[in-house]
């Protein structure tokens, strides 16, 4: 409950906090927020130049394909490697004033969030020219989203609780990120590409893997998704959520001792 207090309390500062963090990164750049856009799509035509000509990937609507999976997982993954060392990071602030643990990590997942709405945007402007077709399985992206989403955020929890204290823990996150990024079925997909039975196995215990899936299916392919699966990963977003919050309130006090 005293999370839900503080998000009720601290709104105005996630606020302006993730206003002050999107105006400074484009302060002193000469495209300013264009750079928004133009980064994503050049690397989503980099993977696609890589992915879909050189390696002749077959997969229909591929741009759809592979930019869906990249917006997803570059919110995962940019919120991860920030977690990790955002306590460190937040010394000035919290070296001088309480401003809950919990909060500045939703405040910078809303900074990606924002990053992801116009990759989104930029999604559905691709579906245009690939005549991509949605029906009422397009419904099926919420709960797939916010249930990803609160999986980012449990990981993320802990991950920031335990980054205070291990140095090293942001060389070992980066490296299991890249090589999750293989195995995840960004750039193909999982089920279909890794020989039966093992694809199935793979997505449905990678839950960044089934997620991604299913927003496919939702998206592109009309279909929906298992809810048993997502209902076991969506239960455990929410342990992850409850164990690394109450485990970041319990500890933050001696998180100013240690940075």
């Amino acid at each position: 409950m005293q999370f839900f207090k503080d998000v009720k309390k601290y709104k105005n500062y996630i606020k302006y906090a993730t206003r002050s963090d999107l105006e400074a990164e484009v302060t002193n750049a000469y495209l300013h927020w264009i750079w928004w856009i133009l980064e994503p799509v050049c690397n989503m035509l980099i993977y696609y130049f890589i992915f879909g000509y050189v390696f002749k990937n077959d997969e229909q609507y591929y741009l759809v394909f592979i930019y869906s999976a990249i917006t997803m997982w570059n919110f995962f993954n940019k919120i991860l490697n920030i977690s990790v060392e955002l306590v460190r990071n937040s010394r000035s602030i919290i070296s001088k004033i309480y401003v809950p643990k919990t909060v500045i990590l939703l405040q910078k997942m809303r900074v990606c969030a924002f990053k992801m709405l116009i990759s989104v945007g930029i999604v559905i402007i691709l579906m245009i020219p690939y005549r991509v077709s949605v029906d009422w399985h397009l419904i099926l992206l919420i709960p797939d989203v916010l249930s990803f989403v609160l999986f980012t955020y449990g990981v993320s929890c802990i991950f920031m609780h335990y980054g205070v204290f291990v140095e090293d823990l942001s060389y070992v996150i980066s490296i299991v990120l890249r090589m999750l990024t293989y195995f995840t079925g960004i750039f193909y997909s999982v089920a279909t590409k890794i020989p039966a039975p093992y694809g199935e196995i793979l997505e449905t215990a990678n839950p960044l893997a089934f997620y991604i899936a299913s927003m496919r299916n939702a998206l592109m392919y009309k279909s929906g998704y298992s809810f048993k699966i997502w209902l076991f990963w969506t239960f455990i977003a929410f342990a992850l959520s409850v164990i690394g919050t109450r485990l970041v309130y319990k500890n933050e006090n001696n998180y100013v001792k240690v940075i």
